[in-house]
């Protein structure tokens, strides 16, 4: 993520109701979820989490049967290592103010049309989305490079059987949405989301950021959930889950509290659930939708939905248009909720028909 202090800690007493009592319990929330979701994931998680430790067990056997050292986790954690350390130094803001922006703004002299300026920020985070696509996939073509004989559709791009499995993706949906919900109350999550605090300035704005933001989202799942966990589960088994964990909580610090700790439990999630599908796509579906619905719930709670579709010479503050701007925030929300009752309707009937073709085969 970019350089970015974290959120100002606000005082229980500030606030009342459950935004008083998550602000009051704050610390040890995690910890007492965790008591209670790590049985739910093992329990829907085990049979998968089984079967990778039997395959690692089997190909170890394997290789000490033929007296041979697999070299992908040596060379795969420490080509992990260096990329997240580089998109620390190098993928931030205080980098691009350092290195990249002047050249922008030598470059904005003569081509107008770059508008730094006008959307400097933006440019910071389509610095941010570009190194951190880069370096989430760049591994896909070194591996390709060192270990010829792998392929790396095995490392959760493949399609095939997406529908056979969509229903999780409606299953992990009812879980997450109301623990979004509830900690949407505390206030530092309005106070943090979106990251790009220009977005409400116009449509042009928030499609622009939601779409860089999206990209980074399917190159994090092919990292995290397909490249890391590919190459690793035949050595470490479930374990791999597990170890990706780690890093995937720690690229979160410097955000809300709540949201760096539930990253240990989403990272589980989607890691047992791409190891149990074979595949990056649902949970980059969850991804996206959790990210899209934060920063849309975090406008709504400030009223600054945009208002126009290109960003006005002077934009006018939120306040001064709060009830055009929660108007028309209320007929998005009934039009885009009707159409997703559609696009889901349509998908549990081919998730069925897939089923059944599948139970016939």
């Amino acid at each position: 993520m970019l350089s970015r202090p974290p959120p100002n800690l606000v005082q229980a007493k500030e606030v009342g109701g459950l935004a008083g009592f998550i602000e009051t319990a704050k610390p040890i929330l995690p910890a007492l979820a965790l008591l209670v979701i790590l049985p739910v994931l093992w329990w829907m998680f085990r049979s998968t989490w089984r079967a990778l430790d039997q395959d690692a067990h089997k190909q170890r056997a394997e290789l000490v049967a033929q007296g041979k050292v697999d070299n992908r986790p040596m060379v795969a954690l420490v080509m992990c290592a260096l990329i997240l350390t580089m998109q620390e130094y190098y993928g931030g803001r205080a980098y691009f103010d350092r290195t990249v922006m002047p050249m922008l703004t030598r470059l904005d002299a003569t081509h107008a049309w770059l508008h730094v300026a006008r959307y400097d920020e933006l440019w910071g985070y389509a610095w941010w989305a570009s190194t951190r696509i880069s370096g989430y996939v760049a591994p896909f073509f070194v591996w390709k490079i060192a270990f010829r004989n792998d392929s790396v559709k095995d490392f959760g791009l493949r399609i095939r059987g997406f529908l056979d499995h969509a229903w999780i993706y409606g299953l992990f949906l009812a879980v997450v949405l109301p623990a979004m919900l509830v900690v949407a109350q505390s206030p530092d999550f309005s106070a943090y989301y979106p990251f790009y605090k220009t977005s409400h300035r116009s449509w042009f704005d928030f499609l622009a950021w939601e779409s860089m933001y999206f990209a980074q989202f399917f190159a994090l799942e092919m990292f995290f959930r397909g490249f890391w966990l590919g190459v690793l589960r035949k050595s470490f088994g479930s374990g791999a889950i597990f170890s990706m964990v780690v890093p995937y909580c720690m690229i979160h610090y410097g955000k809300p509290y709540l949201e760096a700790s539930g990253a240990i439990v989403a990272g589980i999630a989607l890691g047992s659930l791409s190891m149990k599908t074979r595949s990056i796509y649902q949970g980059f579906l969850v991804h996206i939708t959790v990210a899209g619905l934060m920063d849309w719930l975090a406008l709504r709670r400030r009223h600054c939905t945009p208002l126009v579709f290109w960003p006005p010479e002077t934009p006018a503050g939120c306040t001064e248009q709060a009830a055009l701007r929660d108007t028309l925030a209320q007929r998005i929300e009934i039009v885009s909720g009707s159409l997703a009752a559609i696009a889901l309707a349509i998908v549990i009937v081919l998730a069925v028909r897939a089923r059944r073709r599948h139970l016939q085969a």
